[in-house]
C-alpha cells in the first residue's frame, strides 16, 4: 500500500509539473495605450491584455501578465523572468537577432511626426530641433540615424513622458507609432497636429520569445492563425483602434 501511495504521489507531482508549465507569463509595458495600459483598478488593459487571453484560451494555456519597464523588457524575457512580449513591439531584422516572434498581430504600421498645432515645422528640412522619442524603439534608432546630425534627439523612457514634454513645450516634434498617436491627436483639440511625411519602419507588431521556446511559438502561431481566420484578431483591432482593419479578414 505504502509504494502505491508513493507511486500515486510522484504521478500527482509530475502531472502538477506539467499543469505548472502550461502557465505563459506575458510581459507588457502597461504605459502604451490603447496596445497595453493599466486600468482604473491598476490592471493590465487594452488591445494586447484581450489579444493575448484569447491566445492562451484557444491554445488551451493560462495567461499570467507581467508588468516590465520598456527599457529592460527584452533583458528580463532572456533571463527567463517571464516566456513572451506582448508590448505593441515591432519585429525587426535586429531584434530577430537576439529573439524570436510569432506572426505579426498588427501589420506594418506607418510611424508618424507630430508637433504642436501652434509651430510651423519643416519635418523634410528639420535642423537645430528637439526631438523626443521613446528609448529602444524602431522610431528611437530612426531618430538616431536620420537625424541626430542637425538635430537633438531626446529619449524617453515612456512615449506619454515625451507627449507630456511636447505638450510642455520642451519638444518641437515626436516620432511614434500612428497607432499610438492617432487617438492622441484626436482627442487633443488641434493642440496637437500631424506633420511631415510618414515613415515605414518594420514588419508589424508581434509576440516576441526567447529563441528555445520553439514549442510555445508554435501554440501561439497555430493560435493566431485561427484568431485571424475567425475574425477575432480583426474585431480586436477595431475595437481598440478606431478606423483600423479589417487586416485578416480572408
Amino acid at each position: 500500500m505504502k509504494k502505491i501511495i508513493l507511486a500515486a504521489a510522484a504521478v500527482l507531482a509530475l502531472s502538477g509539473a506539467a499543469t505548472a508549465q502550461e502557465t505563459v507569463r506575458i510581459a507588457t509595458e502597461g504605459a502604451y495605450a490603447p496596445w497595453n495600459f493599466l486600468d482604473d483598478a491598476g490592471k493590465p488593459a487594452g488591445f494586447e491584455i484581450e489579444l493575448g487571453n484569447a491566445i492562451c484560451e484557444t491554445a488551451g494555456l493560462t495567461c499570467e501578465f507581467i508588468i516590465n519597464d520598456w527599457d529592460s523588457i527584452i533583458p528580463n524575457l532572456l533571463a527567463g523572468n517571464y516566456d513572451v512580449i506582448m508590448a505593441g513591439m515591432s519585429i525587426t531584422d535586429e531584434r530577430l537577432a537576439t529573439i524570436d516572434f510569432t506572426a505579426n498581430y498588427f501589420p506594418p504600421d506607418p510611424s508618424r511626426f507630430v508637433a504642436a498645432g501652434s509651430d510651423q515645422i519643416d519635418i523634410a528640412a528639420l535642423s537645430g530641433k528637439r526631438v523626443g522619442v521613446q528609448g529602444g524603439t524602431i522610431q528611437a534608432a530612426y531618430a538616431e540615424e536620420n537625424l541626430a546630425g542637425a538635430n537633438t534627439v531626446v529619449s524617453f523612457g515612456t512615449a506619454d513622458q515625451a507627449m507630456a514634454d511636447l505638450a510642455a513645450g520642451n519638444l518641437d516634434t515626436i516620432i511614434a507609432d500612428g497607432a499610438y498617436l492617432e487617438p492622441v491627436v484626436a482627442a487633443s483639440g488641434g493642440a496637437i497636429v500631424f506633420v511631415g511625411e510618414d515613415v515605414m519602419i518594420g514588419n508589424g507588431v508581434g509576440a516576441g520569445l526567447r529563441k528555445d521556446e520553439a514549442g510555445l511559438k508554435t501554440k501561439f502561431d497555430d493560435a493566431l492563425t485561427a484568431l485571424k481566420k475567425d475574425g477575432t484578431v480583426d474585431t480586436l483591432i477595431a475595437k481598440w483602434f478606431e478606423g483600423r482593419g479589417p487586416y485578416f479578414a480572408e
